[in-house]
């Protein structure tokens, strides 16, 4: 039987790739036997135990970018995390060790290398974190989500590019279908606009904007999730405004659950630029504009984002740059040329690595003690 220890953290773009790993760990062999390790009161301690794969917690926190009394602490606290990863190790037996990123993936791939047990990365973003690139040096490969990330690793050699596991629904459902679950018409340009979960307030702002230049184009349908933490304010503004935002052709939501329907009858997304939503846009083929998270660690959703506007499939916009005129001008552009958007859409669709997943469980099971 097959033991292998997954690890990453921080952030949800680090904890679901590893959970869908996991997935298609599973899938493959159900005999596998699969330990999550994390931070013990990060994210990944309530999202991976409610997707039914075991955890253990260690000790950790972000190194701060100044040296100061809480940066010692957080430096002993990573000492502390070596000393618990070890005891795992010797708990669990892992054949196989794969760290997704985040800095629980530290100490946990670094103590797993020291200890001869084989592991493996995945880097989700373009241009790779601190983590990854310190790490790559001693595991035995390295997946890439994007070709751009290549030039930043200096172990050419051990660099696989397979992509990043998408849902399996994405690119499957029929557009009518999609269009129907949002009470929508299949016939019309479809807009899809998130700033994540929690939401963007620039984009938001911005957004309520385009609505105004909407207003007269029942032709043109949008789903737009505000996130949770921005919707009372943007439909306080909507109200503000004058805008009557329940319209048969518009539905602005709180937060969007069902993303694969969402872009089954989507025309143009606008939104960030995390890595996994902009592996399901390459898998679906959609054309899209986007405003990167500038707070992102390394600004790395900017490097994403021209990953997909040097190849044609993207218009970038800076937040700082991203007001209500600015996005309209970009949006109107796009949806009055339809052939130009086509041309986006494929270019996209050519940038995606639709068996990601199964490429990854390949490498995974190859490099595992058997």
């Amino acid at each position: 039987m097959v033991r292998v220890i997954l690890t990453g953290g921080g952030t949800g773009g680090h904890i679901y790739p590893a959970l869908a790993i996991a997935k298609g760990l599973l899938a493959r062999d159900a005999e596998i036997e699969i330990l999550y390790v994390g931070i013990q009161d990060g994210m990944e301690a309530r999202l991976v135990p409610e997707a039914g794969t075991a955890f253990k917690g260690i000790s950790g926190q972000g190194l701060p970018r100044k040296l100061s009394v809480e940066a010692i602490k957080v430096i002993g606290k990573s000492f502390k995390a070596l000393w618990e990863t070890k005891r795992i190790l010797r708990e669990f037996h892992p054949d196989l060790v794969v760290g997704t990123g985040g800095y629980v993936s530290g100490p946990v791939v670094l103590t797993a290398s020291l200890f001869n047990i084989p592991t493996l990365l995945h880097e989700q973003n373009a241009l790779p974190g601190i983590t990854n690139r310190i790490l790559a040096r001693v595991v035995r490969r390295v997946m890439v989500t994007f070709p751009e990330s290549i030039a930043h690793f200096g172990v050419k050699n051990k660099l696989e590019l397979v992509g990043l596991p998408v849902r399996q629904e994405i690119g499957q459902i029929r557009r009518e279908a999609g269009a129907k679950h949002f009470g929508l018409r299949p016939d019309r340009l479809t807009l899809l606009v998130t700033g994540g979960s929690r939401g963007a307030r620039t984009l938001n702002q911005a957004m309520i904007n385009v609505l105004e230049h909407l207003a007269q184009r029942s032709d043109i349908q949008v789903i737009w999730a505000t996130g949770t933490m921005t919707y009372p304010e943007t439909i306080e503004e909507l109200k503000k405004r004058g805008i009557s935002w329940q319209r048969p052709q518009w539905r602005v939501l709180e937060y969007l659950k069902d993303m694969p329907e969402a872009l089954a009858c989507t025309d143009l997304y606008v939104g960030r630029a995390g890595a996994t939503s902009l592996a399901e846009l390459m898998v679906a083929g959609i054309p899209s504009v986007l405003i990167p998270y500038p707070y992102a660690a390394e600004n790395h959703q900017e490097h994403n984002a021209q990953a997909l506007a040097q190849a044609g499939a993207a218009q970038l916009i800076l937040d700082s740059e991203c007001d209500g005129e600015r996005l309209w001008k970009d949006v109107d552009k796009l949806i009055s040329e339809p052939t130009r958007l086509a041309k986006m859409g494929s270019a996209a669709r050519s940038l995606a690595q639709p068996n990601a997943l199964n490429r990854i469980v390949d490498l995974c099971l190859e490099t595992a003690w058997r």
